[in-house]
């Protein structure tokens, strides 16, 4: 796989100045969520736009992956709204939904393969499952799937033969059958060491590049945070302390944003 270029903030400065009455693809108005009487998510208002390489940044436990599930519609808001393709998903039935999220693909934190299973039978579980394509016009789907991740001819391998980045790819390859207009991505580097994390921020750079797919990362992985988004968003008490690009995050004097870039612990994030 080809790497990216060392300035590889190029091409997000080039897509800051893209045209501003661009369509959300999707859009969050006066999001709110809570447990018991503890508040997860403030009023978040947010708009990510097509083609776009979007990071949710905070630190664990600050709601990103209640977001996540609230974006997916696995759980719904106590107030506001979800837009995806122009549709509020909160108002939308379970069926609704589904039709929706055939859409959308969604990349686990840990792979989430089933170990009973060959890679062929994990990239293609929704089509063998759900649909009723013959299982020799199913594999051709998957070899293609296999080939985009740099994965292809591994159909016959078993997830226990494989280390964490290759896991990765095939989590990855199986979020893309269906051909989704946006993919979300759980935490996609953690457990990786820098090397193979690397290799997965350009994959997902790549995956963008070349299949135009919106891409939505829950993350707290600065330095792969820095090499890959376009734009992103940090998670702090609640509400999007700032919205930005990289350059604009490295660039800024908010306290906050400061001390979670530099990982310090001094500072206004209280560490428990």
């Amino acid at each position: 796989m080809k790497a990216l270029p060392k300035n590889d903030l190029a091409f997000i400065i080039e897509r800051k100045h893209m045209p501003d009455d661009r369509q959300p693809i999707l859009e969050l108005k006066g999001l709110c969520y809570s447990v018991d009487k503890a508040v997860i998510l403030d009023g978040i208002d947010l708009a990510i736009y097509p083609h776009e390489v979007f990071v949710v940044l905070g630190m664990s436990g600050s709601g990103k992956t209640t977001m996540l599930r609230l974006l997916t519609g696995l759980i719904r808001p106590i107030a506001g709204a979800v837009y995806i393709f122009g549709q509020d998903i909160t108002a939308m039935s379970e069926d609704e939904l589904n039709r929706l999220r055939a859409r959308m693909g969604l990349v686990f934190q840990f792979g989430a393969l089933f170990d009973s299973l060959d890679v062929d039978g994990n990239v293609g579980f929704r089509m063998y499952e759900h649909t009723n394509v013959k299982d020799e016009d199913i594999r051709p789907v998957i070899a293609d799937k296999l080939r985009q991740v740099g994965m292809a001819g591994y159909e016959k391998k078993y997830p226990t033969e494989l280390s964490g980045g290759m896991q990765k790819r095939i989590g990855i390859a199986r979020a893309l059958v269906g051909d989704p207009e946006i993919l979300f991505y759980d935490e996609p580097t953690s457990g990786l060491d820098p090397v193979i994390a690397a290799t997965i921020d350009e994959l997902i750079v790549k995956l963008r590049n070349e299949l135009g797919v919106t891409e939505i990362i829950v993350s707290h992985d600065i330095h792969s945070v820095l090499r890959m988004a376009d734009r992103m968003a940090l998670l702090y008490e609640g509400r999007l302390r700032l919205v930005g690009t990289p350059a604009e995050f490295q660039a800024s004097t908010d306290p906050v944003v400061r001390q979670f870039l530099e990982g310090k612990t001094d500072g206004p994030i209280q560490v428990v």
